[in-house]
This record gives C-alpha cells, structure tokens and sequence, in this order.
C-alpha cells in the first residue's frame, strides 16, 4: 500500500500542477475583461453617456459572459462525464483563447458604431461558454488524482490558479497603466494584455495535452459503468447538492467580484484607478499562499466548519470595507482588500473545489459540480458589479444598498453551507455516495 502511494502522489502533483497552470491561463482571459470594463470599455465602446451610466453599460457587457457559463457547464459537464475530464479542458482553454485574442483586434464604438458593442457582447458570451466548462474539468483532475486525505490541498491548486490568472490580469493592466499616459492607454495600450492572451493559450495547450485521466474515472469508462445521460441521471438522484453547492457559490462569488472588479471602480472615486488594482494585486497575490493553506486546513477540520465561518466573517465585514475604501488611504485601501479576501473569502474559496466535488459520485461528478458551481456564479457574481453599481446610483452614491445586497446573499450561502454534508473523510468512489447526500445525512 504504501508503495501505491509513493507511485501515485508524483502523479497527482504533476496533475495539480497542470492544473493551476491551465487555469491561470483561462482566468487572465476572463479577469482582463473585467478589468478593461471598469476602466476603459465605457468611453470606449458607450461613449456618449454619463460615466455612471457608461460603467452600468460596461457592466452589463461583463455580466453577459456569466449568462453563457451555464450553457458552458452543461455541455461541458455532459462530454466530461461521457468522454474524458482532459478533452473538455483542451476545449474550453481553445474557446476562451480565441475569444480574447478577438477582443484586443476589435474596434471601438469610434470605428464601426454600434457593432462594436454588439461584437464585444458576443465575444463576451464565448468566453463564457469557455469559462462554463473549466472549472469543473480543472478541480476533478486534482481532487480525482489527489492522495488519500489531500483533496482539499490538491484540488486548491484549481483554485490559485483562479488568483494566479487575476494578478496576472491585475497586473497587466497596472503596468500599462504605470508606463504609458491614459490617452495611449485608452488608444492601444489596453489591447497588449488581450493579443498576449495567444501565446499564453499556446503555452497551456501544451500543458493540458499532456494530463492524464484520473484513475477512478478512467477505471469507470473502460468497465463501460458512465451513464449514457448523465444530466439525466444528475437530476434524477442529485438535485439536492446542485442547489445546495449554487447556494454556496453566491455570497463567496459575488463577494469576490464586488472587491476586484466593482471595488476598483468605486475607489477611483476617493483614490486613483491605480490604488484599487494595486489593492487587487496584494491581494491576488496573497491568495496564492492563503487558499491553499484554507484548504490545507480543510483536510483536517472538515470543509463545513471554514465555509461558515468564511460566510459569516464575510458578511460582518462587508460595511467596515466600504469605509475603509472611502477614505482614500492607499494603505487602508489595501488593508481592507487583504481583509476582506484572504482572510475571509478564502476560507470559503479554498476548500470549495473538493466540497464541491465530494458532494457528487464520479459518473455524473463533471456535469454536478460544473452546473452548481456556473449557475451560482450567473446568479451572483455575474451581476454582482451591475446590480452594485444600480444600487450605488440609486442610493446617490451611498453604498449601503449593496451592504444590504452582499448580506442578503451571506444569509442563503450560510444556510446552504449549513445543510450541506461533511465530507472531507468520505470516499470520492464510495458506493453509498447517492444515498447519502439524498438524504442530507451529516458525518
């Protein structure tokens, strides 16, 4: 036995490794849109209207992405569950790629007029459907491949490589910021992260071809034991943990987008755009050592424990990070994003890929964890930067509706993360799984 072991954990570390880099790859595409729609596609692609209501436009082009990630997790879930984990993850990084690539070719509102916006919208809604059937793929190789006791660690790996890809976004777009003036910025600048976008692709492409299915699942296809319909078969006998893990997904994702996305936007009103992705980027920074160490702590608490108490810290602290972001403060600021994500959103985002994957039996694990996962994410974090920022307009500026909006959505995840069953010391290939989570039964 231990022998096995010896053989196997090489494996599963190259397989978390290829992972977090995949991942890191598709989440830059995905975050550069978010950064380029706080900061430049309003003057750019809704010109005319007044800067409020340029950022609820470009906003609500970012939210369109989230729209297509169900559809993504579907279709991906469905080929992942029949046909391999690997082959989805090679075509959800090409998709993703393309698209991005075409959002630094493509010409603004100046240019063509309103088909620049209409281009960018569906350009969005690739990258979604890319994005929809990621995660899911990324987190089953790591936990399916992971040691005996070491999901959580090993299926964190998915996880960074989420910060990875947002400090590289982040990044990018500070140092365009940082070298060149706003009007070169505004006129070519913003484009550079985007076309870099392909040879990253290249470079993961690379990565991913090279992966192996985990043991369990391709030990399942070649006894011929996959459901022939798995969505099918996930609606007759799973519908409790896919709404319960889309539960658990709308405080922590909503929260995240709030801080790095609609956060930057509102501290250019007391501070510069910089503060703000400066804040990010510490933060996204931190996130590579401190979600890895929630998960690291999940294997020995269990996931339930730090989900709930991520959930409640998040929602005690979300009107302390509104102050502290009107002050102005660049190190207060930064404070508050540190706060607010590494000491607490990670608590919830840590543990979550192997959660989410326990929560579901290998043939039909693809398709659950994916459409939890993507339809809490439409729900919350899709939205969550146009509904703050309607919110925002609407109270005159104050933040307080979004307070109230953020603690709204705390009160469902808590409740969710509450009813869910442990499952750090449960077999991913335990036979009783189905029963077991029907039911609701608590380890």
């Amino acid at each position: 036995m231990a022998q096995a072991t010896t053989r196997r954990t090489p494996s599963a570390r190259m397989v978390a490794l290829g992972s977090f880099i995949g991942t890191t790859i598709e989440w830059y595409d995905f975050f550069l849109y978010g950064s380029a729609a706080a900061l430049v596609f309003g003057p750019l692609f809704y010109p005319g209207v007044s800067p409020a209501l340029g950022l609820i436009a470009a906003f609500g082009t970012y939210a369109v992405g989230f729209l297509a990630r169900p559809l993504g997790a579907l279709v991906g879930g469905h080929f992942g569950d029949r046909i391999g984990r690997k082959a989805m993850l090679v075509a959800s990084l090409l998709i993703m790629g393309f698209a991005t690539t075409l959002v630094g070719l493509l010409p603004t509102y100046a240019s063509i007029g309103v088909a620049a916006p209409l281009l960018l919208v569906f350009l969005r809604l690739a990258q979604g459907f890319g994005v929809g059937g990621e995660w899911g793929g990324a987190a089953l190789v790591s936990v399916e491949s992971a040691p005996a006791g070491k999901r959580g660690f090993y299926g964190s790996f998915t996880q960074i490589g989420v910060s990875a890809g947002m400090l590289m976004a982040a990044g990018a777009f500070t140092l365009g910021r940082t070298l060149l003036t706003t009007e070169q910025f505004l006129a070519w600048g913003w484009r550079v992260p985007f076309l870099a976008s392909g040879v990253l692709v290249a470079v993961g492409l690379l990565i991913r071809a090279k992966l192996a299915e985990p043991e369990s699942f391709a030990r399942m296809k070649a006894e011929n034991r996959l459901p022939e319909r798995p969505l099918a078969e996930l609606m007759r006998t799973q519908r409790r943990p896919v709404w319960l893990t889309a539960g658990m997904r709308l405080s922590q994702n909503a929260l995240y987008y709030l801080y790095t996305t609609f956060g930057i936007a509102y501290i250019a009103r007391s501070a510069s755009d910089e503060v703000g992705l400066r804040a990010v980027l510490v933060a996204s920074a931190l996130s590579l050592a401190t979600v890895p160490a929630w998960a690291w702590l999940s294997d020995r608490w269990g996931r339930r424990p730090l989900y709930l108490f991520g959930t409640i810290a998040s929602a005690v602290f979300i009107a302390p990070f509104f102050l502290l972001a009107d002050n102005g403060n660049p190190v207060l600021i930064t404070l508050a994003m540190v706060v607010g994500i590494n000491l607490f959103h990670d608590a919830m985002y840590g543990p979550q890929a192997a959660f989410f994957a326990e929560l579901f039996p290998p043939g039909v694990r693809y398709s659950g964890a994916s459409i939890g996962y993507q339809f809490g994410s439409v729900l919350s974090g899709g939205l969550a930067p146009l509904i703050a920022s309607s919110l925002l307009v609407a109270n005159n500026g104050r933040p307080w509706l979004v307070v109230g909006y953020c603690l709204l959505l705390s009160v469902i995840t808590g409740i969710c993360a509450y009813l869910a069953p442990e499952t750090f010391r449960r077999s991913t290939e335990d036979p009783a799984h189905n029963r077991t989570i029907e039911m609701g039964e608590l380890r």
